[in-house]
C-alpha cells in the first residue's frame, strides 16, 4: 500500500481490516447474537417543511453516487451507469436530469458528485458534459475511491504478473468515509458550507433528494441516517438491520456464517438496507480526527479468485466493508423506512426488465414513477440465456408491458416479439419466441 502511494489514513484503515481479520470469527454476524429491530421513523410521518427551510438544507446538502462499478456480472466492460435504462437514458442521464430538477424546485446549489473507479472515471465525466448546468464552479464532479491488494490464503498480497491490476481491488463502499477525506473531498465540501451528504448507488433509480429528510437531520441534529425498507422476499441480495447488544448494526448476506439460516426470515428481520444513507461532514470530521480509520466498520471477507473471470486463478480474499455500517459506530445514528419508490436497484438483466418496460414511466423531473399497483413483478430470467447484457438485448430488444404483471419466469431459450403483454402470474418454457402482440 505504501509503495503504491498509499495515504497514512488509508493505511490506517488496512491495519484494522487486517486486525479484524486474524480475530476469531472474522467477517461473520451469527443470527444467534442479534434480535429484531422494533419500530423506527418512517418517511411518511415527517412534516414537508417550508420553503425556506428546504432551500436552506438542501442548499448544505451534497449529492453522491457510488459509480466504481464496470457491471461485470452483466458482461460489460464499462461503467455501469452508462448502460441504457430507459430509450436514449442511461443511469446518469436520469440522475442529472433528477439533481437539476431538485434544485430548480427548491432554489438550492446541490452539488451532484461521482465517487469513481479508475475504469468509470472518464467515461462517466464525459457523459456529465452534455449537463453544463450540472457542473459547480467550486466542487469538483467526482473523487476517486481506494484500493487494497488482494490478499492470498497464507496472508500476503497475490502476485499476479499477467495483469497487475487485478492484484488490487476496492476496499468496499464503507471506503467512501476515508476516500473523502483523502481526496480532500470531505474538507472543501466543509469550506463551501455543505454539511450533509445524500449518498446512494448510482443503479437506485429512486434515490432521490427529499427535503423532509435532510431537514429532519438538521432538525434532531442526527449525525447518520440509513433508509430502510419493509424486507421482501425478493431482497435476495444486501443486508437487513438488528439490534446487537442495544445497538442497531446492519448484517450483510456475506457476514452470515455457513449453516446460519436465519438472513432469509424478512418477517424477523423486517428492516432492508437500501445503501441510501445521509450523513453530517462535520462529524465525520470529527471522528476522523480522533482516529484516521474512522467511521468503525464490521470486517466483511469476500472470498474470490484473482482474475474473477478464471475459476482456476489464485484463490484471495477481500477485505471490505459496508458503508451503511457506520450506523453502529456512530453514536445516535438513525434508521427511517422509506417507501418502496424509493428504491429500485438494478443488479442484474431480472431488474433491468422490469426499469426498461411500462412496469416504470420517466417523468421529466427525471422520477421514476411506478406504474403497478403495489409491488413490482418479481422476474425470473434464465441465467444460461439472460444474464448477459447482449444475450439479454439479442432475447428482449423490446421490453414487454409489465405493469399488469405479478411475476414472470422465463426458463430456457425464449425471444420476445414486440407489443408483448404479461399480466399476473406468467411462465414461459423455451425453446420459444413469443409473437409480436401477444397477450399472455
Amino acid at each position: 500500500m505504501r509503495s503504491g502511494g498509499a495515504h497514512a489514513m488509508e493505511l490506517a484503515a488496512l491495519r484494522r481490516r487486517l486486525e479484524q481479520l486474524s480475530e476469531d470469527g472474522a467477517g461473520e454476524l451469527p443470527g444467534s447474537e442479534l434480535e429484531p429491530l422494533e419500530e423506527i421513523s418512517r418517511l411518511v410521518d415527517l412534516p414537508e417543511p417550508d420553503a425556506e427551510v428546504s432551500r436552506y438544507v438542501l442548499d448544505r446538502t451534497a449529492v453522491l453516487k457510488l459509480n466504481g462499478g464496470l457491471g461485470t456480472s452483466m458482461g460489460l466492460t464499462g461503467p455501469k451507469s452508462l448502460l441504457e435504462i430507459k430509450p436514449g437514458k442511461t443511469f446518469l442521464d436520469v440522475i442529472a436530469m433528477q439533481v437539476l430538477s431538485v434544485r430548480e424546485t427548491h432554489h438550492a446549489r446541490l452539488p451532484l458528485i461521482l465517487m469513481n473507479s479508475a475504469g468509470t472515471r472518464e467515461p462517466s465525466l464525459d457523459l456529465l458534459k452534455n449537463y453544463p448546468g450540472l457542473a459547480d464552479d467550486v466542487i469538483p464532479a467526482d473523487f476517486l475511491q481506494g484500493r487494497e491488494p488482494k490478499i492470498t490464503a497464507d496472508g500476503l498480497p497475490v502476485d499476479w504478473p499477467a495483469n497487475p491490476e487485478l492484484e488490487w481491488c476496492p476496499p468496499g463502499h464503507g471506503d467512501i468515509y476515508i476516500a473523502l477525506a483523502v481526496s480532500g473531498m470531505r474538507d472543501l465540501l466543509l469550506a463551501e458550507g455543505i454539511r450533509w451528504c445524500f449518498v446512494s448507488n448510482a443503479d437506485n433509480l429512486g434515490a432521490v433528494p427529499d427535503a423532509r429528510i435532510a431537514a429532519w437531520l438538521a432538525d434532531q441534529n442526527i449525525p447518520f441516517a440509513m433508509e430502510t425498507v419493509l424486507g421482501t422476499p425478493a431482497d435476495r441480495k444486501g443486508g437487513h438491520l438488528a439490534r446487537r447488544d442495544g445497538r442497531i448494526v446492519l448484517r450483510e448476506s456475506a457476514q452470515v456464517p455457513e449453516g446460519d439460516d436465519s438472513f432469509g426470515d424478512v418477517a424477523k428481520w423486517r428492516y432492508f438496507n437500501t445503501n441510501n444513507i445521509w450523513f453530517d461532514l462535520e462529524r465525520l470530521k470529527e471522528l476522523q480526527d480522533a482516529d484516521p480509520a474512522a467511521p468503525e466498520l464490521p470486517l466483511i471477507v469476500n472470498r474470490k479468485t484473482v482474475d474473477p473471470t478464471d475459476s482456476g486463478s489464485t484463490p484471495v480474499i477481500q477485505l471490505e466493508t459496508a458503508m451503511g455500517a457506520a450506523v453502529a459506530s456512530v453514536e445516535g445514528a438513525q434508521a427511517i423506512e422509506i417507501p418502496r419508490t424509493r428504491f429500485a436497484p438494478v443488479k442484474t438483466t431480472d431488474d433491468l426488465l422490469v426499469v426498461r418496460s411500462d412496469a416504470y414511466v420517466l417523468d421529466p423531473s427525471g422520477e421514476m414513477i411506478p406504474e403497478f399497483t403495489s409491488t413490482p413483478p418479481m422476474v425470473s430470467l434464465s441465467k444460461d440465456h439472460f444474464k448477459l447484457l447482449r444475450d439479454f438485448d439479442t432475447r428482449i430488444p423490446h421490453a414487454p408491458s409489465l405493469k399488469e404483471c405479478t411475476s414472470l419466469d422465463v426458463e430456457g431459450d425464449v425471444t420476445f416479439g414486440k407489443n408483448v403483454v404479461l399480466r399476473g402470474d406468467v411462465k414461459i418454457a423455451g425453446p420459444k419466441t413469443v409473437p409480436d402482440g401477444e397477450i399472455l
